[in-house]
């Protein structure tokens, strides 16, 4: 098994480019996308159509949910950005085919996903599209760790949260703390929660972006820098999306 894992997207299409262009340097042909391939970014067409083209699985994101079911629960910025991705992607009576095909493939993404005796989710074995998985659960919410860890059939990788990293099954977090490329190799402390971290929209203090590659006894994150002033150019383009989510991608948070 080669299979390359991306999440939260959030129509990041420099960053989405350079992951693909990444994976595609490593020889790998097989990818996965757990979800949130909209929202917050300028390019949720053009991503969308890449996830549809590139990825052989795509999972249900919070994001994704929130186009059909409302986003009355999220941050302003980040309701905004929804509504105006809807008013991108939704069909009129005007659109083509193309238009609905777009529609249809992100209405109908499924929240989990198993292959191998590994399984897939957006967010969480116990809330698919909505719980977050948080490196500080261990420290600050044990119980809610502990309850997860109970309900798993297997190994299990995540995204949602932007932060990339393991926890095994004693509860112990392994970051990635800066590096450019982590080798993580199974051993007799799992199963385990993955985070493959965020293609589009780093939150833990690296700009660059970042994906993971499984294999059948090990997994690797991969950094990948791009050219996110571009994007930020393109968001405070739009007239909507905040300079908020513009800045952040500068500082990774």
């Amino acid at each position: 098994m080669r299979l390359a894992l991306i999440s939260d997207l959030h129509s990041n299409l420099e960053a989405l480019t350079a992951v693909l262009a990444h994976i595609e340097a490593l020889g790998i042909s097989d990818i996965g996308c757990l979800g949130d391939v909209v929202g917050y970014g300028p390019d949720p067409v053009a991503c969308v159509d890449m996830v549809r083209q590139e990825a052989r699985f795509c999972l249900l994101g919070n994001h994704d949910e929130a186009l059909v079911m409302g986003a009355r629960d999220f941050n302003p910025h980040a309701r905004e950005a929804v509504d105006w991705t809807r008013r991108c992607l939704k069909p009129r009576w005007y659109h083509g085919p193309s238009h609905r095909a777009r529609w249809s493939w992100l209405t109908g993404l499924e929240p989990e996903y198993e292959e191998g005796g590994f399984y897939f989710y957006h967010a969480s074995p116990r809330d698919p599209v909505r719980e977050y998985v948080l490196s500080t659960d261990a420290m600050l919410n044990r119980e809610k760790l502990e309850g997860i860890f109970a309900m798993l059939n297997g190994t299990c990788f995540v995204g949602h949260t932007h932060y990339p990293g393991v926890f095994d099954s004693k509860l112990r977090w392994t970051g990635l703390e800066g590096e450019t490329s982590l080798r993580f190799q199974f051993g007799e402390d799992g199963p385990y929660i993955f985070n493959v971290g965020s293609v589009g929209q780093p939150r833990d203090g690296d700009n660059r972006a970042c994906y993971l590659v499984l294999e059948d006894d090990a997994v690797t994150w991969y950094r990948v820098p791009y050219d996110y002033r571009s994007t930020m150019a393109k968001i405070n383009a739009t007239g909507v999306l905040g300079d908020m989510l513009a800045r952040r991608l500068a500082v990774g948070h």
